[in-house]
This record gives structure tokens, C-alpha cells and sequence, in this order.
């Protein structure tokens, strides 16, 4: 890239050496129009230019003026001028009155200081800002001559993301793009230029644009643009046969996020299809706000974002549990560095433990825990299923008797809309987990809740990473079904949303969080593909591996039939399952269960789930394919 013309900061302090004394010859003739007291004030100006050839130097060193490259000269550097200009008129009208009290010189005059004040700040400023207008009209110069052949670019958005895109295309011919237009839905910057770029209509008007103005190449310079803006953008550039691109926040670029590959990463909130959901926080705060509070699993991906947004409530301390180590370590760093003050301690344990988790009980005695320890890979729990129920079910029974022994007053359990009429393990041992919670509810009367969501944006090991390693090594995308549907959340909103159950609850709710509509993973797919800056079925093939037996082309976040009602927040739904079981029996399913488990009877768990859950068909799903989606 070829570099901009530089002028040498020794040049322009030799400069300043002549246009102080300019200044000061100049302040005298506008005083005195060089007439007879011109010539008997001239003793007079040759004090003040020995005096502001001293100071005025040495405070603009001090203000840095030398140590900047004016090519880049801003508002903020002409602010700086005037300040150092008026600190060194100043310094020189003070030292001045010193040496005339002292009778060193006759005749003081105090406007040719505030004229030359006047003109030192226009000639200092001009001679930094003419090295701004060289390195401009070289840069034009260039432009003109390259501006044929560089392909017309449209920015869509003309707010500041959309101003610094058209200053960077201007300045960067190598670039090979140059803008010819902006779109922006504000009313007030129609036919408006910025940088001399024309606003030329508003979003709606992207289509014929395109065509009049025989655009090579689309930017989207609004990087808060949600995905419903992207995906109008992207469907009538992939009609048209048009490249299109997208630019980043800046706190992207600075934190990492984007790939030098490209102007941005794919924002998981563009495959959402709808608006996140919203917290109403004086529920949370009043929840979280001075309580000792714990996440198990806090190394996952939910676990994690628990941890992120609990650290913002002021809680007297958060214990950080989980059985990867590694995983942990990276939570405590990343709440750590966010939250300095605040009380964390991770904790290594796995749940499965019960006599390890009841001392860590005892010692941290937490107000509130949020239980998202599990395993939640589908296809790889098809593989384990004396380990899943293992894992799950045991170790949320001993979650829930730790919370029971020593009194923790709120317990919220994370579970899965796979939960109902399950087809998988994954799904089944949620369900019997749930009922251990809500069974305990009953019992102790105590604020212990569930909260049941569908696949969320983003996690580990599920659908977008996936999607997008595979896009990585060029396809294909796998997906078992074109008609495949499952309901999604980002992570964030879905923790909102348990926060807010959280400080709901008082006690035995079953929670449901909404959705929106089911989304098929086909599209995800191509969204994905597109968003990624790629061509569904050109750039990247999608392979249907077919739908296995048992599998479902949907999910329910409730059984048909069921009671559900409304709460105080409009996207949180409570739900009565009569189907659960509690008491007793539960308790003899439970234990009949982890001893299949200890005796790794696959078989025979498969069998027994099928018994006891309604609707639950586990025996058709054969051996699961770990690189297709379901």
C-alpha cells in the first residue's frame, strides 16, 4: 500500500520559527499600518519575538505538536493548536510584564499580543493542516486517474460507520472501489452529501439503484444492522448477481472478532429470524443482589453466560462449578478481568459426586444455584447411555438433595425441549430430571424451578459451529432433512430469560420460555452460507443424509393438550404437566434407573424409558450419525 507524503516534524518546527516571528510583524503592521509608531514600537517587537521564539517552541513540545502525523489532522488537532497556542500567548504576555515592570524595554503594547495571539493561531494551524490538504490532493489526484477502472460501490447506511467506510474507499485507491452512492432509511439525509457521496434513496430502493447506478459492489456500513437488514440486502444482491459485504463495530474489530478474511464474522443474532427477548430487571436484581450464588456446569456454554450476566447483579459471591478444569479456568479468567471485586471460586467437582459436591455445599453455603451441569450431545449420548443417565439423572438428584441438606432457598434446573415425548436418551434424562426437581419443590416448599428451552445459537457442539467448520473445509453441509424445524435462542437470551424465571419462581413451575416460530434447518443453513459471504449449492453443496426412524421433523416445547398460562414477563410461559411422576415412585423409577445404569444395561434403559414416559419411543432411533444435525 503506498504510503502517505509525510512532512517531518524538525521541518515543522522550523517552520513555526518563521511563523512566530511572521506573527509578531504581522500583529504590529495591523496595529500600527507601518507607520511612525510601527517604527517606534520596533524595539518593543523585537523583545516579543525573542520571547516567543523561546517559549512558544518549547510549550508546543510540550503539547506534543511534534510528535504527530498532521496528514491525519482532525478537529481534535486543531483544538489542540488553539490550546497550545493560547497557553503560550500567555506564558509570553506574563513573561513580557515581568521584563517591562523591570524597565528592561519601553513601550507595551497589549493588543499586538492578543493580535498576534490571532495570528499564531492561524498561521500554526495553517501550516499543520496544509500537510492534511498535500496528502488529500494526492490522494485525489491519484483517485481521478485510477477512479475508470475502479469497480462503483454502494454503502448502505449513512450514519458514521457509513462515513468512515466512503473516507477510507476516498483515501485508498488500492482498494479498487469507489462510492457512488449511499442508502439510508433517515428521511432528513435524502439528497444529502457526505464527503461528497450523494444519499440516493432508502433501503427500499436497493433494487433500482442497483441497475441505474451499474453498482459492482455492496457495502453495509450499519454494523447494529439486525439480520432481517442483511438478509433483504443479501437476497436482492444474490438476484442480481451482486458481491456484498458487511462492516464491522469497531469493538469488533478491537476485541478480535473478525476474521481478516472478511469485513465480519456472521452475527448469530442475523439467523435468528425475530427480535431477541428483553429482561425486566427488577425481578433479576432483586434475585441476585447480595446472594452467594453457584452455576454448575460453568464451563459450558450456558453455564458461562450465566456466570456473565449474574457477575453484573452485584451477587456477595459466585462459585464457579464444574468437572473440566480447563473449561473453568477459562470462565474465571474471562468473569475476573470483567468483574475485579468480585468474590468468584471456581470449583472442581462432578456432580456424580455426591459426598465431594455436599462439602462444597457446606463450605460456600449458596443462597441460589442454577443447575446446568449435563451432558446435552445428542448423537454422542445415543453412544452412552449408561453415561448420560449417570450423569444427568444422578447427578441432578444429588444437586437437588445438597440444595435440600443445607437449605438453599432457589434452585433453577436448565432442561431442553427435547424433554418431551423424547426420542433420544438426551432428551429422556432431562425429563426425569426435571421431575427430581419439581418433586423436591413440592416437598420443601422451597423456590425450586425449571426452565425449558430449545436449541440455542452458538453452544458447543451444536448446529452453527458445526455449520460453519464444515463451511470452513468447503462443504458440504449436512442436514438430515429440507424439512427439518427446530426452535433456537441465542445464548444471552436465553440466559435473560432463565434470570427472569429465576426471580419468578416460588416454587414447583415448570417454565417455557417462547421461541418464536420453529425455523428450518435448511434455511439456517443457507443463511448461514450466505452471511459467511458464500453461494448456497455454488460455493457450498448441502447434503440430506435422510431422516432416521424416530426422529422427529419438529420439536414441542409442551405436550398437546396441557395447560399452559401466561407470567409476568410476556416470553416466559408457566406449564402443569400432570404426566410427572413424584414422591415415592419417583423415587423407585430414579433408583431402578441408576442401577441400569451401574450395570451399563443399555437395553434395558432404553426399555424402561419407553415404559414410563409418555410418548417417549427411544427403541426406533437407531445408531446415531455424528456429523448430521437433527
Amino acid at each position: 500500500m503506498k504510503s502517505k507524503p509525510n512532512i517531518r516534524n524538525r521541518y515543522v518546527l522550523l517552520l513555526d520559527f518563521l511563523v512566530i516571528v511572521a506573527a509578531v510583524f504581522g500583529a504590529f503592521a495591523l496595529r500600527f499600518e507601518l507607520g511612525p509608531l510601527f517604527f517606534y514600537y520596533l524595539p518593543f517587537a523585537y523583545w516579543v519575538i525573542g520571547t516567543a521564539l523561546v517559549i512558544k517552541p518549547l510549550v508546543f513540545y510540550f503539547f506534543g505538536m511534534y510528535r504527530r502525523l498532521w496528514v491525519y489532522a482532525s478537529i481534535k488537532e486543531l483544538r489542540l493548536v488553539a490550546i497550545a497556542v493560547s497557553t503560550a500567548s500567555v506564558i509570553v504576555y506574563v513573561v513580557l510584564v515581568v521584563m517591562y515592570s523591570f524597565k528592561i524595554f519601553t513601550g507595551f503594547v497589549r493588543s499586538v499580543i492578543i493580535i498576534d495571539w490571532l495570528l499564531t493561531i492561524l498561521l500554526i494551524g495553517g501550516v499543520r493542516f496544509l500537510a492534511r490538504l498535500l496528502a488529500e490532493s494526492a490522494n485525489s489526484f491519484s483517485t481521478t486517474l485510477k477512479g475508470a477502472q475502479a469497480k462503483r460501490a454502494l454503502i448502505i447506511g449513512a450514519g458514521d460507520a457509513g462515513a468512515l467506510v466512503v473516507r477510507e474507499l476516498q483515501k485508498n485507491t488500492e482498494l479498487n472501489l469507489n462510492p457512488v452512492g449511499f442508502l439510508d432509511d433517515n428521511p432528513a439525509k435524502m439528497k444529502q452529501q457526505i464527503h461528497g457521496i450523494p444519499v440516493v434513496g432508502n433501503l427500499t430502493d436497493i433494487g433500482k439503484v442497483l441497475e441505474h447506478k451499474r453498482i459492482d459492489e455492496v457495502i453495509i456500513a450499519i454494523p447494529s444492522a439486525g439480520g432481517t437488514t442483511i438478509r433483504i440486502v443479501a437476497d436482492i444482491c444474490r438476484l442480481k448477481g451482486i458481491p456484498f459485504r458487511t462492516m464491522p463495530g469497531i469493538y469488533e474489530l478491537l476485541g478480535g472478532k473478525v476474521s481478516v478474511s472478511r469485513l465480519r464474522e456472521v452475527d448469530i443474532t442475523d439467523l435468528l429470524r425475530r427480535q431477541p427477548s428483553h429482561m425486566k430487571e427488577e425481578l433479576v436484581g432483586f434475585t441476585l443482589t447480595g446472594k452467594t450464588v453457584m452455576v454448575t456446569g460453568a464451563g459450558g456454554s450456558i453455564g458461562r453466560e450465566l456466570c456473565r450476566q449474574i457477575s453484573r447483579w452485584n451477587p456477595t459471591g459466585l462459585i464457579l462449578l464444574g468437572h473440566g478444569e480447563n473449561s473453568i479456568f477459562e470462565s474465571l479468567l474471562e468473569i475476573q478481568e470483567s468483574n475485579p471485586s468480585l468474590p468468584i471460586f471456581p470449583v472442581i467437582v462432578d456432580v456424580r459426586d455426591s459426598l465431594r459436591l455436599k462439602n462444597v455445599f457446606q463450605k460456600f453455603k449458596p443462597d441460589v444455584v442454577f443447575h446446568a451441569a449435563a451432558h446435552k450431545h445428542v448423537p454422542l449420548m445415543e453412544m452412552n447411555i449408561d453415561e448420560a443417565v449417570h450423569n444427568n439423572i444422578r447427578g441432578t438428584r444429588n444437586v437437588v438433595e445438597a440444595c435440600e441438606t443445607f437449605n438453599v432457598n432457589r434452585l433453577v434446573m436448565i432442561s431442553t425441549d427435547k424433554a418431551i415425548r423424547p426420542v433420544n436418551i438426551m432428551g429422556a434424562t432431562k425429563r426425569f430430571s426435571e421431575m427430581i426437581v419439581l418433586d423436591a419443590a413440592r416437598r420443601t416448599s422451597n423456590a425450586y424451578a425449571v426452565v425449558r428451552f430449545g436449541n440455542v445459537l452458538g453452544s458447543r457442539g451444536s448446529v452453527v459451529p458445526l455449520f460453519k467448520h464444515q463451511i470452513a473445509k468447503g462443504g458440504p453441509i449436512t442436514v438430515t432433512h429440507p424439512d427439518m424445524k427446530r426452535y433456537f435462542m441465542t445464548i444471552p437470551e436465553a440466559v435473560y430469560l432463565v434470570l427472569q424465571a429465576a426471580g419468578m419462581s416460588r416454587g414447583g413451575e415448570m417454565y417455557v420460555l417462547n421461541m418464536g416460530q420453529q425455523v428450518r434447518i435448511l434455511d439456517l443453513a443457507e443463511d448461514l452460507i450466505r452471511l459467511s459471504g458464500l453461494e448456497p449449492g455454488k460455493d457450498i453443496e448441502i447434503a440430506f443424509t435422510g431422516v432416521r426412524p424416530g426422529e422427529k421433523l419438529s420439536e414441542d416445547l409442551w405436550e398437546e393438550g396441557n395447560q399452559f398460562a401466561p407470567t409476568q414477563h410476556p416470553d416466559i410461559f408457566q406449564y402443569d404437566d400432570p404426566n410427572n411422576f413424584s414422591g415415592e415412585l419417583l423415587k423407585a423409577k430414579i433408583d431402578q434407573l441408576l442401577a441400569l445404569s451401574d450395570q451399563g444395561d443399555s437395553v434395558a434403559i432404553v426399555k424402561f424409558v419407553d415404559q414410563n414416559i409418555p410418548g417417549a419411543d427411544l427403541a426406533s432411533t437407531p445408531p446415531p450419525e455424528l456429523i448430521s444435525i437433527d
